[in-house]
């Protein structure tokens, strides 16, 4: 039997930390599940099919991926696809109790799902989507952090956004 799991994440947008991850995790499981969390109150950049796409676009040539989207609870979502191991990835120290939570609450609800940590990359080590979100709205150089597909969007996006209102963005 494969051995599956999910990533889960809002990847808003990918970057190449998750994508190390990715890779990684391929080297334990035989396939990931690659989901991205659709959560209403959360104000995201880009739309879950944006997310998508760029995910798909940034992994088109890494087998064994497919790329999905939930809501609600993880440990549902992972009954529905038959996987009971979920990958995370962590950063820093300043990850570990909140990933932490996140398992035992996980554990609590479903004691069949695992979670499984794998240690970013020290090259990664300081990248989020959050920061090279705010890293590229001012123009800064995020080359290399995030795959092309990504920067060449995220620069179209913060132009379609300061052309919109110059004050949103």
């Amino acid at each position: 039997m494969a051995e599956i799991a999910v990533y889960p994440g809002s990847f808003d947008p990918i970057t190449n930390g998750h994508i190390d991850i990715i890779k990684r995790g391929l080297t334990v499981f035989d396939k990931l599940i690659v989901a991205i969390l659709h959560n209403p109150s959360k104000k995201t950049l880009f739309s879950v099919e944006e997310r998508m796409s760029l995910i798909k676009a940034s992994l088109k040539n890494t087998p064994n991926v497919t790329v999905d989207t939930f809501s609600g609870l993880l440990v549902d979502y992972a009954v529905e696809k038959k996987v009971n191991v979920v990958l995370r990835g962590m950063r820093a120290n300043s990850d570990f109790e909140y990933e932490f939570q996140l398992a035992l609450m996980n554990r609590r609800l479903n004691k069949d799902i695992q979670t499984v940590f794998l240690m970013t990359g020290l090259r990664w080590i300081f990248t989020s989507s959050s920061i090279i979100k705010e890293a590229a709205r001012f123009n800064g150089n995020i080359k290399g952090m995030v795959p092309q597909v990504v920067e060449r969007t995220l620069r179209k996006k913060f132009k379609e956004l300061d052309a919109s209102d110059p004050h949103e963005a």
